[in-house]
């Protein structure tokens, strides 16, 4: 079985991506969410200030990903469940609800 990889972007979770995740879920278990930087930078995202003058940490990158991740379990449902590794989010579907 082959392995998916998708990437979160600038525009965040969108109804298409969480969309995109079912529709890899009915023939895969795992699927493997790379955090790009535009999506996990509010000062990016929001077009405010200058690239040279954020000031935000890793910390509050890991929140972002904390808060996508329980987004995208509310979204998906109760078999679904998360593990954050740096900044990727490891999501496996199970047959009962684990939730």
């Amino acid at each position: 079985m082959t392995k998916i990889e998708m990437q979160l972007g600038k525009l965040g979770l969108t109804e298409n991506f969480i969309l995109t995740l079912k529709k890899h879920f009915e023939k895969h278990k795992n699927i493997r969410i790379s955090v790009l930087k535009s999506a996990r930078d509010p000062a990016h995202c929001n077009s405010q200030g200058s690239p040279h003058s954020r000031n935000h940490s890793a910390g509050q990158d890991k929140e972002k990903i904390k808060e996508y991740s329980n987004e995208i379990l509310e979204k998906l449902g109760k078999n679904y469940t998360s593990k954050l590794i740096g900044f990727k989010i490891i999501l496996k579907k199970w047959r009962k609800e684990k939730r």
